[in-house]
């Protein structure tokens, strides 16, 4: 995510406050990704989920403590997952859903899903794979069995697994894209995928993939895309046709869904949201 600001964080907040309605879009409840407010957070648990929670929204997506200490959240570490669920719960928000590195999901995995039931999620989400730059197809391959074989534990679990796509699956490899690929090779009973409309700014649409493969899909990451401006801005003023993206959403099984934008950003898209119809 690009650079925050918590002046334009706290003002966003009043906004989003002043035209809160009780209407959900499209029978999901409004979700946000925690990592654009990554410098407060840590800091300042409880203020930060009040802000989110002003700003309309109802539903967040954690980034994992041990995972994402180098980005704010290792002060987070301190509290036991309960209590973290308690001070979530208290700000009035639901936290269904988790990031995690790919390290520690090999390495700790029976930690993280105690961690996870215990915090109250519903899912586990990959991040991503880490560097990849270099990878063939073949690495990639790899990658995606031992993810197969991670979320077969956690689904034991009852905790559906999904990855999290970035713009670098969205390249191509002997004339394959590495999207394309990872869908042949996750099994869709274990792993399904959280789609990323962000690579709208390649030229890729959220509801070409959705429509393509459906059952993979879990949850989505929402952000808009100005080809003028050539940066993200706030939902419903970029190219992303959200009504057709929503549409496909449903028909591909998704389950929810997280704004991650900049906190300037944030409630008006969480406004934009909530005048969408189903």
């Amino acid at each position: 995510m690009r650079n925050l600001s918590r002046r334009h964080f706290l003002a966003a907040s009043g906004i989003g406050l002043a035209a809160a309605l009780h209407a959900e879009p499209l029978g999901i409840s409004l979700g946000c990704q925690t990592f654009p407010v990554r410098q407060t957070i840590g800091t300042d648990l409880n203020g930060t989920l009040k802000q989110l929670a002003g700003m309309g929204y109802k539903r967040i997506e954690m980034c994992s403590p041990p995972g994402y200490v180098k980005y704010g959240f290792g002060p987070l570490m301190s509290m036991k997952a309960s209590e973290l669920r308690d001070a979530i719960r208290s700000a009035g928000l639901d936290c269904e859903s988790c990031h995690y590195q790919f390290s520690e999901l090999k390495e700790n995995l029976e930690e993280r899903i105690a961690y996870a039931k215990a915090l109250g999620l519903r899912q586990m989400v990959l991040s991503t794979f880490g560097s990849m730059n270099t990878a063939t197809l073949g690495d990639w391959s790899k990658a995606a069995e031992t993810l197969n074989k991670i979320g077969e534990q956690t689904l034991k679990a009852g905790l559906p697994l999904g990855f999290h796509n970035h713009n670098f699956e969205f390249k191509q490899i002997d004339g394959v894209l590495v999207y394309d690929h990872l869908m042949k090779e996750f099994d869709p009973k274990y792993v399904k995928s959280q789609f990323q409309v962000d690579v709208i700014s390649m030229g890729y649409d959220a509801a070409t993939y959705l429509n393509k493969y459906p059952g993979h899909f879990l949850s989505m990451h929402l952000q808009d895309w100005s080809p003028e401006t050539k940066k993200d801005v706030a939902l419903g003023k970029g190219i992303v046709d959200w009504p057709k993206v929503f549409t496909a959403a449903k028909r591909a099984g998704v389950k929810n869904y997280f704004v991650e934008l900049n906190p300037d950003l944030m409630a008006v898209s969480a406004e934009y949201l909530r005048g969408l119809k189903g």
